[in-house]
């Protein structure tokens, strides 16, 4: 028996962001010479393409791909983000600040975290956003990359990107297909299946033309073409967390003022993004059908927009959840077909990014052990799961009674995993990273701050410093944030200069 049982066919399903990032990742790891790669698309069908914000993960994406990063701006007509401003989540009138990167610096071996609040439970502090770099250069509007200045704020600067989702497909086809990837137009209308293992053999277009496949991955957006409508993968829904279940998108005219972050401004039934581009804004308007009408939904929309609208909007149904198997047989369901987690915190791009590293980790030969298909499955489930919970907290952590859905998010039961982070946090405001969850205590600090939990006491540690000496210190870092924000350009000004379309 021959000892090369490698994947020699590999078969993508749909386009999109996640078919083409699926297409660019193969094409630049594994190459022509490994497999064939085949990319089937129909122009009849449409994207749903609203994912414009990223988390910093996303430079990594692409830097492994070789991507000049002022490039990938210009032709996505990109801006920068170092963070999400919440706007009437804990209550209305109330504004915090989610940021990239850190806040303050860890002391005598102790979290930054124990030592503020040690000094905000003492009335000598007040906002956790002025010990952020990217929280403050967001409110004056500047940004740039780190430079080497030694100890300075400005040598670690955390960002991610704005972009338009249909420019980043196009752009990464055009990588693809540099590559070696085949572009084959065409609806599928009928999916072959071996009779006897299951495994898929080929899909079948409209003109009869069949591609065959060793393996395929299923981008086909929420119907999940392959991995629910041929292997019947099943579904986990949680939109007893998570309610809203319906988004409506429209871009509008941009402004002078670019900010470097993205918004999100809680509203009756939902919550509305807002995404400033450099030829756009991109907008939306995320809700719950059982509490709002979609005529409601689009007016509240339309009413609070910047500028004047650019196109129709646009209705996208969705539920929360994912598939019970993201992987089923020879099938990987990469992307919208795999599951869906509101775009609160901007998952999206990051969980294909994250599904296609671990495909990648885990890349299968014409055997398709069982045993690395489950641990695939079981990984991407916790992931799906942790990100859920940080979720939630948004949701759950407020004060808001004022619509009968607030009062709802505000008294439903929450995961065990998540009580117990809140507790923890109510105890002594100590915040943890567990295991590879991706965001760490810094985010879960922010946010559980910024959505008005105020925890009972402080870390005992903290007391490790005097109280001046750690009021000293942090007023040191304080002005060493704001002086570095106010050397940086503004975020406008940085784009023309070195990414402008």
């Amino acid at each position: 028996m021959s000892s090369d049982r490698r994947i020699r066919r590999i078969t993508i399903v749909g386009g999109g962001t996640a078919g083409w990032m699926s297409a660019a990742t193969f094409a630049r790891i594994l190459g022509p010479d490994y497999a064939e790669i085949t990319l089937v698309e129909s122009d009849e069908i449409g994207i749903v393409g609203v994912g414009e914000a990223t988390i910093p993960q996303m430079a990594t994406f692409n830097r492994m791909l070789g991507i000049d990063e002022d490039e990938f701006l210009r032709a996505t007509k990109g801006s920068f983000k170092l963070g999400i401003q919440f706007v009437d989540w804990g209550r209305k009138g109330h504004t915090y600040f989610h940021p990239f990167g850190h806040i303050g610096l860890h002391m005598e071996g102790v979290s930054f975290h124990a030592y503020w609040l040690r000094l905000k439970q003492a009335g000598l502090v007040d906002r956790i956003e002025d010990w952020s770099l990217q929280a403050v250069a967001s409110a004056r509007g500047k940004f740039m990359r780190a430079i080497n200045a030694g100890r300075s704020p400005l040598s670690e600067i955390a960002y991610a990107f704005h972009f338009d989702a249909g420019l980043y497909a196009r752009y990464l086809r055009s990588f693809a297909e540099a590559r070696g990837v085949v572009r084959r137009e065409g609806k599928i209308v009928r999916v072959h299946q071996h009779p006897e293992t299951g495994f898929v053999q080929s899909v079948e277009l409209a003109d009869g033309t069949k591609v065959e496949g060793d393996l395929f991955i299923d981008c086909s957006g929420f119907r999940g073409l392959l991995i629910e409508g041929t292997l019947k993968a099943g579904y986990v829904d949680w939109s007893h967390h998570l309610p809203c279940n319906r988004a409506v998108a429209v871009p509008c005219e941009g402004t002078e003022a670019m900010a470097p972050y993205t918004r999100s401004t809680a509203r009756k039934a939902g919550w509305q993004w807002r995404i400033p581009l450099q030829h756009r804004i991109g907008n939306g308007h995320v809700f719950c059908s059982e509490y709002m009408s979609d005529d409601e939904a689009v007016s509240l929309l339309l009413s609070n927009l910047d500028g004047k609208p650019l196109a129709d909007p646009r209705f996208v149904p969705f539920q929360t959840g994912h598939r019970r198997k993201m992987w089923d047989k020879n099938v990987v369901a990469i992307g919208l077909s795999s599951g869906f987690l509101e775009p609160l915190e901007s998952t999206s791009i990051w969980l294909i990014q994250s599904g296609l590293s671990r495909l990648m980790a885990m890349f299968p030969d014409l055997d398709f052990d069982p045993v690395t298909r489950d641990r695939y499955n079981r990984i991407l489930t916790t992931e799906y799961a942790e990100i859920r919970d940080f979720l939630i907290l948004h949701y759950k952590a407020t004060e808001r009674d004022d619509t009968p859905f607030w009062n709802y998010c505000r008294t439903m039961p929450v995961p065990e995993r998540l009580q117990e982070k809140m507790d923890v946090f109510m105890a002594h405001g100590r915040t943890f990273r567990e295991n590879e969850e991706l965001f760490n205590d810094t985010s879960w600090f922010a946010v559980m701050l910024g959505q008005l939990m105020v925890p009972r006491g402080y870390d005992p540690v903290a007391n490790i410093l005097s109280l001046d000496e750690t009021k000293a210190r942090l007023d040191h870092i304080k002005d060493a944030i704001s002086n570095s924000a106010d050397y940086m350009p503004t975020h406008r000004d940085f784009i023309r200069q070195h990414c402008g379309a």
